[in-house]
């Protein structure tokens, strides 16, 4: 051990040559530790809502607008402090408009360049000189840190700065200035983001949220059920294949494939056309209002219908395949009966309200056709050779995870499954027994070996586990019975279409469950919080998104418009900075152009959730504790140099 020790900080010693450098990076560290922590910001159940989802990774869950209060107080009024947030959050929209009603627009450069550059130190004051210079924009870099530094040893430090900004507007670029300090405003008002999952399905546009993300400075996800069924596409399984698709015709997104991802969609396309040409399909309407010719209307409902038969048949081998899954239930297909028209269904005989399935055999209903075996496998090449969609799988397996402990808050998407008596519930994968944390760490070990496992078998368990962690009864993303798709589709039944959830959202208010949970993730005390998506919190009801005395907060962003109508509101988002947490209650989004001539914002209130006594640093974070590791490796490695068990390395001159 001790020559372990000694070859560790020889590998130190070379980053850290001499007393003094190691000296310095200790002082250094120090002062970071003395900061205050930077402003996480968390987010949730996006689903596609590009345009919601972008306003308010700008806007900081209000956070800018808070700066802008901290900074102007009183001295501007509530009209001028609402139009400069918005110039923050859109420059390039915002001042177009602005200046096409300003008749002094040197004037408007002058004041604003003020204004902004006053919220630009204020939203640095809490980062080290070099965390903020790695921010700045390249082309104004210098200029930037010019205006937000001090200068002592400067007589006159107003002519100083008004002669900067008297040149700026002389030369033109007055413009591109404001611009580039409105993103460092962005940039610094939000340290760290948390994506708590399902940025997939239902909106029309996630491609481009993870476009965005993948250009963040710093972010983790935790994956949601919807997440993993895009995962297991690119991975070529078959459910979540058939899954992604059917979800996207039902909401009108196939372009999303077709232009989003360049995913050949024409075999499915013709397939539906010469199967279903003459069936109204009526069950397979669009969900919500979407503005498409009656030829793309007809289209879409036999492509949704076409994609749904495959998926029963599909998801039906599966089930066959892994009983293990316990999903024998969800069987259906068989029982079926096609002379009366019914359906038998824990013992009620429901029913169909379609029963028009060409291509299902009686006699072996769960066999694809011939025509449906060539779509999958056409559909498989196309998802596992789709470069972009890969890529995007890719930066979901670097930066996510199933769950994540960070400064003392457990993360996670759905629940942790219990039984009824709340004890932790414990599911089979593959011929063992988990529960809690276990069953979390091998459903993501298994989810990442179907993508990596060499070993073809292991690379198959984990493709399709993802496609039960989608919808399985025991799956900590979903958390409930069934997933009633069948049923939804094809019987008015509406006691049917229940899903029964799992007994973990009846305990939320449990404080001996919610300790053992933490405790479980090795969490406890009053700095510790599980922070929840999944489901949305229904205000109009009164519901409350802080449960158990603050130790729960559930932040579905609420961003899908298909849940607004049952929430009364688009969601909760979460601010965690160094006066403590912050949930901030969201309105509709209603569109960009909205946002920048109304001067709308979709934040609309803030809860404090908990108030801290004195402010956090940096030392009181997971980062602060890597730092305090780090100063003492570095403190053994002075003690060595002043033993002389290792020796300065000093370079030539």
């Amino acid at each position: 051990m001790a020559d372990l020790q000694t070859r560790y900080l020889e590998r130190l010693a070379e980053l850290y040559p001499t007393v003094a450098a190691a000296s310095t990076e200790v002082i250094n560290l120090e002062a970071i530790l003395n900061l205050p922590k930077g402003t996480e910001h968390f987010l949730t159940d996006i689903h596609g809502e590009a345009e919601a989802f972008s306003h308010v990774l700008k806007n900081g869950s209000g956070a800018v607008r808070r700066k802008v209060n901290d900074v102007f107080g009183n001295t501007l009024c509530r009209e001028d402090k609402r139009s400069l947030a918005t110039l923050i959050y859109y420059p390039r929209e915002k001042m177009a408009q602005i200046l096409e009603h300003t008749a002094n627009k040197e004037d408007w450069y002058k004041i604003t360049l003020y204004r902004l550059i006053e919220v630009s130190k204020r939203s640095g004051s809490k980062y080290t000189r070099s965390k903020v210079r790695k921010a700045l924009p390249p082309e104004f870099a210098y200029v930037i840190e010019e205006l937000m530094t001090e200068k002592a040893d400067i007589r006159d430090k107003e002519s100083y700065y008004t002669a900067i900004i008297a040149t700026i507007i002389r030369v033109g670029r007055a413009e591109e200035f404001i611009r580039a300090l409105c993103e460092l405003i962005q940039r610094l008002v939000v340290d760290h983001l948390h994506i708590l999952g399902d940025i997939y399905d239902r909106g029309p546009g996630p491609h481009l949220i993870m476009d965005k993300l993948m250009q963040y400075h710093s972010l983790d996800i935790q994956w949601g059920n919807h997440d993993v069924l895009w995962m297991g596409a690119a991975a070529g399984q078959r459910g979540c294949i058939a899954n992604v698709i059917r979800i996207c015709a039902r909401y009108g997104n196939l372009d999303i494939l077709e232009d989003g991802y360049g995913i050949n969609l024409l075999p499915l396309a013709t397939f539906a056309l010469e199967t279903y040409g003459d069936d109204p399909c009526i069950c397979f309407a669009l969900k919500g209002s979407h503005p498409c010719s009656p030829g793309e209307k007809e289209l879409n409902l036999r492509m949704h219908k076409a994609i749904s038969i495959i998926q029963f048949k599909v998801e039906g081998q599966l089930i066959k395949e892994y009983p293990e899954f316990g999903l024998e239930r969800r069987l259906l297909l068989h029982r079926i009966n096609y002379e009366n028209g019914t359906i038998v269904l824990d013992g009620r005989r429901l029913p169909m309200k379609d029963m028009h399935f060409p291509t299902v055999d009686h006699a072996d209903p769960y066999r694809l056709s011939p025509e449906e075996e060539s779509i999958m496998e056409r559909l498989e090449k196309a998802f596992l050779n789709c470069e972009k969609l890969q890529q995007h799988m890719r930066f979901l397996l670097a930066k996510g995870s199933l769950y994540k402990v960070y400064n003392q808050n457990l993360l996670y998407h759905g629940c942790v499954p219990l039984c009824e008596d709340g004890s932790l519930k414990e599911m089979s994968v593959y011929g063992k027994r988990y529960k809690g944390r276990g069953l979390y760490d091998v459903l993501e070990s298994y989810i990442r070996r179907g993508f990596m496992a060499e070993d073809e078998t292991e690379r198959k368990r984990g493709r399709d586990i993802m496609w039960y962690i989608w919808l399985g009864e025991n799956s900590p993303l979903f958390g409930k019975d069934k997933m009633a798709t069948f049923e939804r589709y094809f019987l008015e039944d509406e006691e049917s279409h229940k899903e029964k959830k799992n007994p973990y959202y009846r305990m939320l208010e449990n404080e001996k469950t919610v300790d053992m949970i933490l405790g479980e993730f090795g969490l406890g005390g009053e700095e510790s919080h599980i922070i929840n998506g999944h489901v949305p919190v229904k205000s109009k009801n009164g519901e409350n998104p802080v449960k158990c005395g603050g130790k729960v907060l559930v932040i579905d962003g609420g961003f899908s418009r298909a849940y607004q109508k049952e929430t009364g509101i688009a969601g909760y988002t979460l601010i965690y900075n160094s006066y403590g947490l912050i949930l901030a209650a969201h309105e509709p989004f209603e569109s960009r152009a909205a946002a920048i001539e109304q001067e709308s914002d979709i934040y609309s209130e803030d809860i404090i959730v908990k108030r801290t006594a004195s402010r956090k640093l940096v030392g009181d974070t997971d980062t602060g504790q890597q730092l305090k590791e780090k100063i003492a490796d570095l403190e053994q490695l002075l003690k060595a140099y002043r033993d002389g068990r290792i020796a300065e390395r000093f370079g030539r001159r």
